[in-house]
Formats: C-alpha cells, sequence, structure tokens
C-alpha cells in the first residue's frame, strides 16, 4: 500500500515537472511579428460646450478679443478603418495607421460671447454642418492573455474640417469653408481573438485638437478658434496575418 502511495507520488511529480518543462518550452519559442487590418464603426460623443477666442469679431460689430465660453456640438455616428504591425523582437509594441470620419454637426443655438469693455453678449447663431476626417499613426502596446488582448495607443492627429453654415430656416448658406489641424488622438481598447486571424475589438478614443475658421465678411460671419475634445466609442472586427 504505501510502494504504491509513493509511486503515485513519484508519478505526479514527475507529470507536474513535464507539464512546467513544456510550459516552459512554448513560452520560450519565438514571437513572430503580426499584421493587422480592421474596420470599425461607433458613435462620437462631442463634450457640452467648446471654448475659445472669436476670429474677425469686427464683421459682427465687436471689438478684437472677444471669446466665446459656450458652442454645443451634436454626437455623431463615426467609421473608419486601420492598419497595424507588431515587431518580432518585441511582441507587445507595434504601430499602427487608422483614419476615420465623423460628422459631429452644430445646431442653432444662443452663444455666449465676452467682449472687452462690452461685457457679455448673448447671440443667437443658425446650426452648421461639421465633417472631420482623422487621420492619426499611433505607437501601440498590448498584452497579450490567451484570447484575450487589452491594448493602447497614442500619436498625432491630423484633423481635416470642412463646415458649412446653416440659414436660420435650416437650410445650406453661401458659407462654407475648411480647415487642417492637428492634435492628439488616443485610444484604449480590448480585443478577442475568435481565430487565429479573426478579432473582434471594442475601444475608446479621445480627440484633442484646434479649430481655426476665418471669419466671412460677405456674409457678416466671425470665426473661431478654439480647441475640439472628441470621444469615440467604436466596435470593428480584424483581419490578423
Amino acid at each position: 500500500m504505501n510502494i504504491n502511495i509513493g509511486n503515485e507520488l513519484r508519478w505526479s511529480k514527475s507529470r507536474v515537472l513535464g507539464m512546467a518543462i513544456a510550459l516552459g518550452l512554448v513560452s520560450a519559442l519565438p514571437a513572430f511579428a503580426e499584421t493587422y487590418v480592421a474596420g470599425m464603426v461607433g458613435a462620437t460623443l462631442a463634450p457640452d460646450t467648446v471654448r475659445g477666442r472669436v476670429n474677425d469679431p469686427s464683421f459682427v460689430g465687436l471689438p478684437e478679443g472677444t471669446s466665446i465660453s459656450n458652442v454645443q456640438l451634436n454626437s455623431s455616428i463615426m467609421y473608419g478603418a486601420k492598419v497595424g504591425h507588431y515587431f518580432n523582437s518585441i511582441p507587445w509594441l507595434g504601430v499602427e495607421l487608422e483614419a476615420f470620419v465623423t460628422t459631429p454637426h452644430r445646431p442653432a443655438q444662443r452663444l455666449t460671447l465676452n467682449a472687452p469693455g462690452i461685457g457679455t453678449i448673448q447671440q443667437d447663431e443658425p446650426g452648421a454642418t461639421n465633417r472631420i476626417v482623422v487621420v492619426s499613426p499611433l505607437i501601440m502596446v498590448r498584452y497579450q492573455a490567451g484570447a484575450f488582448e487589452p491594448y493602447a495607443g497614442v500619436g498625432p492627429g491630423v484633423f481635416f474640417l470642412h463646415q458649412e453654415q446653416l440659414t436660420a430656416s435650416g437650410s445650406p448658406s453661401n458659407y462654407s469653408q475648411s480647415n487642417t489641424g492637428y492634435g492628439l488622438n488616443t485610444q484604449v481598447g480590448l480585443r478577442y481573438r475568435l481565430t487565429g486571424h479573426v478579432s473582434m475589438f471594442g475601444e475608446w478614443k479621445y480627440n484633442y485638437g484646434r479649430i481655426d475658421l476665418a471669419g466671412q465678411a460677405n456674409v457678416n460671419h466671425f470665426g473661431i478658434n478654439a480647441l475640439s475634445q472628441l470621444h469615440h466609442f467604436v466596435f470593428g472586427v480584424g483581419y490578423h496575418f
């Protein structure tokens, strides 16, 4: 009886040792470079207010230095694509290039203007349509835990904005312009591997950039120079090579 128990204990120890050696060999296997492409769709949530200064305030009879304390934007749908690569020598470090489109339009609203020497002024402003294209290279880091893969990325962003002013009735006007701005693009997400090649993911993005739109005297409209902050909640599917 004691001999059998001893044999079983030795056999159990051998199995544990064998499993440990096998796991060690697996962990010691070289990591391979990985490239992926993905499509994504989600929602853009604009902040409650955008604060900045007025460009060309004289177009509406206001002095230089006039600022705006509130500009509300609507939430919108966003969509885009990305391509990325993780390195062979450092499998947790990678690079990514993404591009996406969002349309956080500005509804008709009453703006609060702060004019030097005059004070606070309330002004009704018609709405405008906004189309923003974001292109951004990012440095990526990830942690591989089986099928789950949390990740994060940060990089500069180029923001292409086209805005078209609307009339009081909501129809397009003759006032439209474009602006290219620069800022920060970040993301935090969780990827799940459905197969060796296909994954699904959810992520949160945060954009921080500057909008600089000039005024137009022919339509009696001032411009704005302000910091824009956008939050995006995204779902996507990727293919890994």
